[in-house]
């Protein structure tokens, strides 16, 4: 399965070297340390990603958690926890997140 980071995100990494550098190092040492296993992390992360409305990185999550083994149920579950906390501006991330399930590899 094909997982792309966003044009922003890759020229992020390419134009500032050492801050993309740093950010990376953090985000691997957080996954490292976290006690959840990475399909649960992913599926976390997703959630986050939902309720924030950084929509722009649930195509890369939600395929690395399907490569995890994740359901489309707990995609569509992971986007929806947040909607209690935060409101209708959730479902925004469902159309996405599904959509980057369904895609072919």
């Amino acid at each position: 399965m094909a997982k792309k980071v966003t044009n922003s995100f890759q020229m992020f990494m390419e134009e500032t070297k050492y801050t993309g550098k740093a950010y990376m190092d953090m985000v691997m040492q957080i996954s490292k340390e976290s006690a959840l296993d990475r399909k649960t992390h992913e599926l976390s992360y997703i959630s986050v990603l939902a309720a924030t409305k950084m929509n722009s990185g649930i195509n890369f999550h939600v395929k690395s958690a399907k490569e995890l083994g994740a359901s489309k149920e707990e995609i569509k579950s992971a986007v929806l926890v947040g909607l209690p906390a935060v409101g209708i501006t959730v479902i925004d991330a469902l159309e996405t997140a599904l959509n980057a399930y369904d895609e072919e590899q």
